[in-house]
């Protein structure tokens, strides 16, 4: 099981001026200690669960662009991007020029979108959910378009139409940026996991419950006539024992997920300075796992 960190937090002690050079640090930090994934939030306000709306926040696209000139290595991604914050034409041009200036790194993290407090803030259109979902799978699909090389032509579809999916440069990554799709919903996500993502991105709520979803997605792939194994399965960990740095704590938090088939473990640090952290505690973590496999 390899490691991925996603930095959730941007309220350095320096304030704004110290965030370029602690993002700058973090990512060589990640990269020495052996770390598979980078991610950032796709959010404009804080999380209010995660502390206050007024907490700083970077948008995900520019913060992956500055992490990619300072990386040589990590897959970056947003985890994950909402689909309601872009036209799907642009997501996928924004997405393209990611992979193309990391040299083939860049993930498509993609969901539902659901923070109505910034949408509403920023003025920016929240659907109710049936829609945002319809949407979702017109932006795969739209994605896909643009990224075959062979189908410049129109999209027509119910929430969007476009005269051209026109994307050049093509990714640099073969065939396309990997497609990672966020969320544990049964009837909709999974299903859309399994006809078009590479990757899926589950919360660490029990062994038990993680089994059960990946036996759905399992399942939504017989029917799609999908190889199951050619998914990539990940998990996110954001409990306590990260954030504090306790191995042991985290190490048994983690152990019931190894037999599951999870690729990586994505730790969720509730830290607005990561790079120290990372060399104090996800060095040891990732050879932690990896005695454990």
């Amino acid at each position: 099981m390899r490691v991925g960190v996603h930095i959730n937090r941007f309220d350095h002690s320096g304030g704004g001026p110290a965030l370029g050079a602690e993002l700058a640090a973090a990512g060589t930090a990640a990269e020495a200690a052996g770390v598979s994934w980078l991610s950032v939030m796709d959010h404009y306000f804080q999380m209010e669960f995660n502390d206050r709306a007024e907490d700083p926040m970077l948008e995900a696209y520019t913060t992956l662009g500055y992490l990619a000139a300072h990386t040589s290595t990590l897959r970056l991604g947003a985890l994950v991007t909402g689909v309601t914050y872009r036209h799907p034409g642009l997501l996928a041009k924004i997405a393209t020029t990611l992979d193309v200036l990391s040299g083939g790194r860049a993930t498509l993290g993609i969901g539902a979108a659901w923070y109505d407090r910034e949408h509403e803030g920023l003025g920016v259109p929240f659907p109710p959910v049936a829609e945002r979902f319809e949407r979702l799978e017109e932006t795969l699909r739209i994605c896909l378009q643009m990224w075959d090389p062979e189908a410049n032509g129109p999209f027509e579809g119910r929430h969007y139409r476009l005269a051209e999916t026109r994307c050049v440069p093509a990714p640099l990554s073969s065939p396309h940026p990997e497609i990672m799709i966020g969320g544990g919903g049964e009837k909709k996500t999974l299903r859309l996991v399994a006809r078009y993502g590479d990757a899926c991105n589950l919360f660490t709520t029990s062994p038990e419950q993680v089994r059960h979803k990946l036996d759905v997605l399992r399942r939504h792939c017989d029917s799609e006539g999908r190889d199951y194994d050619t998914i990539r399965k990940t998990v996110a960990y954001s409990s306590d024992p990260a954030t504090e740095g306790d191995l042991d704590a985290f190490t048994r938090d983690i152990a019931g997920y190894t037999k599951l088939g999870i690729d990586t473990v994505i730790l969720s640090p509730r830290l607005g300075e990561t790079s120290g952290w990372m060399e104090s505690f996800v060095a040891r973590a990732v050879q932690r796992l990896a005695e454990l496999d």
